[in-house]
């Protein structure tokens, strides 16, 4: 193909049936697709041009979808139900595969163009971008927990455990990726103690057999990393084999499987059950290039989110341990010990104060045996100010949280 000019004309002419079909059905009048074929023509020569930067092209597809949206609320308001946004989303598919194509290096526009997927629900599409958004990035801990996390929320833990053990293998210098892998078995865990709770379950089901239909294989729910995978196939026409578990020999949908009381109660019994994952995740990352009382005091952090499992005190138990043998008077260690008492507890309950009571004694104590005042105060303060700003806490308890902060901040300022 030519120049630039003889480029633009080629995409601008793709687009000419869909503005026969705007001025068929008046969705827009003649002079509002003039206008709207200047405006395109700008943006073709834009991304056209030597000089393109990555938010040109963002700034094309955003106008494209906003056009798109325009055309849904007139065809709302004018009853016309037989135009779609299909040509509109394959010609943002388009110009992403243009942008990604002419920015590999650009992870703006990787997540966006992840983003437009997901929103469109082209799941197949995502996968394939996913994979070729880690191939190039392999070291960005973001991609392998967005990917993770995707396989999570469709319910295939095996497959999002997969892409987070494969992308921590890649990120070992922040511990980012390794604290985002301990709170999605986190979830996974409240989740399965919601079913075996009963909770969302219908009446009469096997609560355990519940949680197992929770973590089946969505169709197109697979992340290929395969060599064979071919970037430049058809992304619509790709062909894809059966499941071979999915059906039976006569093409029929097998029976689901009835679980035994030996297998229901060996799922019941089972480590993974009692937090052993998210430790087992915590005593790797320690062997990890990042691993400080930081990165410790991170993990602790989230693990302190889910009150609602059952193991999270013998998990942060496991932790706080780990770091007073490692840096035993370090700010941070300091800070998880002495908030210990709370974790698991709401505010708003009866048994927070006495809780905080246990947690002002460890401060007076903490202030003494820290190697860091001055940080273990901002820590601290940082903390209460979380506190008071929980809606509906008790003004009791307000009060001594205020006092204890300015008697705090009183003190480093001395």
């Amino acid at each position: 193909m030519g120049g630039a000019a003889e480029k633009a004309r080629f995409y601008l002419e793709r687009a000419a049936p869909e503005l026969r079909e705007f001025e068929e059905k008046e969705i827009f009048t003649k002079e509002e697709i003039r206008s709207l074929v200047v405006k395109r023509s700008d943006y073709e020569h834009l991304i056209l041009s030597p000089g393109t930067k990555p938010t040109d092209f963002l700034s094309y597809i955003s106008w494209e979808t906003s056009l798109d949206r325009l055309r849904a609320k007139r065809c709302a308001r004018l009853k016309i139900r037989n135009s779609s946004s299909h040509a509109s989303q394959a010609r943002t598919f388009n110009i992403f595969e243009r942008a990604v194509n002419k920015h590999p290096g650009s992870l703006q526009l990787w997540f966006a163009y992840l983003d437009f997927a997901a929103s469109v629900k082209a799941t197949k599409r995502w996968n394939r971008i996913a994979t070729r958004a880690i191939r190039l990035h392999p070291s960005e801990s973001s991609l392998w927990a967005l990917a993770g996390r995707r396989a999570a929320k469709a319910g295939d833990m095996e497959k999002a455990r997969a892409h987070y053990l494969r992308g921590c293998r890649f990120c070992t210098t922040e511990p980012d990726l390794w604290v985002d892998y301990a709170r999605c078995e986190m979830e996974w865990l409240q989740k399965i103690e919601a079913k075996k709770a009963g909770k969302g379950v219908r009446k009469g089901v096997n609560p355990v057999e519940a949680i197992k239909d929770t973590e089946t294989l969505q169709e197109g729910d697979v992340i290929e990393f395969d060599e064979e995978d071919s970037e430049d196939e058809d992304m619509d026409g790709e062909l894809m084999l059966p499941d071979p578990d999915a059906e039976g020999a006569d093409g029929k949908p097998k029976k689901k499987k009835v679980m035994t009381e030996e297998e229901t109660r060996k799922i019941e019994q089972s480590p993974a059950l009692s937090g052993a994952i998210p430790m087992a995740i915590f005593d790797i990352a320690r062997k990890q290039q990042f691993f400080g009382a930081r990165a410790a005091e991170m993990f602790v952090d989230m693990f302190a989110q889910f009150g609602g499992v059952s193991s999270q005190e013998r998990i942060v138990g496991h932790v706080l341990g780990a770091m007073q043998e490692l840096y035993p008077g370090h700010a941070c260690t300091v800070s998880c010990w002495i908030r210990q008492p709370v974790v698991g507890v709401n505010a708003l309950s009866v048994e927070f104060p006495k809780a905080l009571r246990e947690v002002l004694a460890r401060l007076k104590k903490g202030l003494e045996e820290t190697n860091d005042k001055k940080a273990l105060v901002e820590k601290m303060v940082s903390w209460f100010d979380g506190v008071l700003a929980v809606e509906g806490l008790d003004e009791g308890i307000k009060m001594v949280l205020q006092h204890t902060k300015g008697s705090l901040e009183q003190q480093v300022a001395n």
